[in-house]
């Protein structure tokens, strides 16, 4: 949740008509259970959790990650080799016991704590054991000495949050979990591998998990749009909660409703997320068709239904292919960035979880693609195959020659991009003519509402699309002289020019969008980075600057 106390306030209205007995207060309300030293934080947070109690929420939890940051503890325990922590030291465990009791004395109402133990801060399998010999050991007795507090002492419940970049590592945190002691600590789990990514698999590992788990749902798109543009898709929540449904050990969900700010899903047309997980909840037989319906007449009028329905259930195809390429995602959270953010390339291929790593195209391309042979090797960039995170995340890709040094892309694969492209800006602007249709039949602030919304996402359509032909072009004319046409300088112009007058679009549009992470107006601003960095040269390529034919 975001620190808005109106959207938080907004958040807790909406939990009784979706059946929700469970609260977390995250992110910008509190990340660090630290943080509630701070005046305000603690005010909120109490604030808070009385009001979703006094609204029949039963269960708030708050979150934490531990360790801190290293300088966080005193020196007088960082001993170890290298001004680690020693592990050993019965001395340090009381004083991390007791300031765990100063913290939740702050909070005397939450009911439980989502813990994330890996990844974070001084990271404890970093730190000085000679008793604790393996990562594993280390991260369990780090989980049981915080249960001791938060579930043997004070009486309430701890959710241990999985994380991984890489399968060995959520195959670390599992094994991890399997050390904990404590039997009442509860673990919560994304639906997909490490992140919220519309191409990745269910998340294997909860099946393996000996504890009731929550599974985690990303309903405001973090990576996917963040609820500014078309942002609906009950067939994405539904199809994986109903395979979690299947699980003994999955006891719920959890659901996120913002990306910070006021960017809250509640009382827009990405509601229907919470609207599908809650309706498939309730009646596990309820077709995903019933959903959009059924959301569509609740909100929109039942008159207006079929074509609000309609321009809705368009939005998993749009958002597949505009910001994603060939089946990986090419945005930095939401935000235009095919280079130099390099995650697209590595850390967040769907490929690193699906074996073999294949997977099927549609959007206008129809064709199977080896995620690392095929689209990594064409489409990242040669900076981002030498990434130090690429070898230490995937290795293996390198060692099998599936991902090779320089720059590979080529006329075929930029005809794939464009394709691909060219269908989300023609999806788009379908779903944008449904809205019109039902214009009529709409209250006039739905209809600004949903014109906006679409609108929106037409215009970052036609923007990737523009992007996309300058960049990956720009690309094929540095590598290969003989593209150097004028052929190719055209489709890189028409490019760049496109992204121009799309760009100014955007910086004038009147309906911007809410707050939050992913400033949807800025992506004017980065298309004009991509026009300055191929028309006046671009330092990473040798400074070659492609001249207007």
């Amino acid at each position: 949740m975001s620190d808005s106390d109106a959207g938080a306030d907004a958040v807790i209205a909406a939990a009784k008509p979706y059946r929700i007995n469970h609260l977390q207060l995250s992110h910008e309300i509190v990340h660090d259970l630290r943080e509630v030293r701070e005046p305000a934080k603690q005010a909120q947070a109490n604030r808070l959790t009385k009001a979703a109690h006094d609204a029949g929420i039963a269960e708030v939890a708050i979150w934490d990650h531990s360790l801190y940051d290293l300088d966080y503890y005193p020196a007088e325990f960082r001993t170890g080799p290298g001004g680690t922590i020693d592990l050993d030291d019965p001395a340090f465990w009381e004083w991390f016991k007791q300031d765990y009791r100063e913290m939740l004395h702050l909070v005397p109402d939450i009911d439980s704590v989502i813990l994330t133990f890996i990844e974070t801060g001084a990271r404890v399998e970093r730190q000085h054991s000679a008793k604790l010999t393996t990562a594993e050991q280390k991260l369990a007795y780090l989980v049981d000495q915080v249960a001791e507090v938060i579930v043997d002492e004070r009486g309430l419940g701890l959710y241990l949050r999985t994380f991984g970049y890489f399968p060995e590592e959520m195959e670390r945190t599992i094994g991890a979990i399997a050390l904990v002691r404590n039997p009442h600590v509860k673990v919560m789990a994304k639906a997909t591998p490490h992140d919220f990514f519309l191409t990745h698999p269910n998340d294997s590992t909860i099946s393996r998990i000996d504890r009731p788990v929550l599974v985690e749902y990303d309903a405001a798109g973090e990576y996917n749009g963040q609820g500014k543009i078309a942002n609906a898709w009950p067939e994405e929540h539904v199809q994986r909660l109903r395979h979690y449904q299947t699980l003994p050990n999955v006891i719920g969900y959890v659901a996120r409703t913002d990306r910070y700010d006021e960017s809250r899903i509640i009382g827009t047309p990405t509601e229907i997320n919470l609207y599908a997980l809650a309706r498939a909840t309730e009646d596990p037989r309820v077709s995903v068709e019933t959903i959009y319906h059924e959301f569509a007449a609740r909100t929109y009028g039942p008159r207006a239904a079929r074509d609000v329905a309609s321009a809705l259930s368009k939005s998993y195809e749009i958002v597949t292919s505009v910001l994603y390429s060939l089946g990986t995602n090419t945005a930095n959270h939401s935000r235009l960035d095919y280079e130099p953010y390099c995650s697209s390339y590595h850390r967040s291929v769907a490929g690193k979880w699906i074996d073999p790593p294949v997977t099927y195209v549609r959007h206008g391309v129809n064709k199977r693609f080896h995620f690392w042979i095929d689209v990594v090797d064409h489409l990242s960039p040669a900076a981002c195959k030498t990434d130090p995170t690429l070898a230490r995340e995937a290795q293996y890709v390198l060692d099998r020659g599936w991902v090779t040094m320089g720059d590979h892309m080529t006329p075929k694969y930029l005809e794939y991009v464009l394709t691909e492209k060219d269908h989300g800006v023609r999806v788009a602007e379908s779903a944008l003519r449904d809205v019109v249709k039902a214009g009529r039949d709409l209250k006039p602030e739905h209809f600004e509402q949903l014109k906006a919304y679409f609108e929106r996402t037409v215009l970052t359509a036609r923007l990737h699309r523009a992007v996309a032909a300058a960049y990956f072009g720009y690309r094929i004319y540095v590598r290969d002289e003989q593209q150097r046409t004028t052929k190719m300088k055209r489709l890189i112009w028409d490019g760049l020019d496109d992204a121009q007058r799309v760009a100014e679009q955007i910086r004038t549009y009147p309906v911007p969008a809410a707050g939050g992470e992913w400033d949807w107006v800025r992506d004017a601003a980065e298309a004009a980075k991509y026009h300055d960095r191929i028309s006046q040269g671009w330092d990473r390529y040798g400074g070659i600057a492609v001249p207007r034919p």
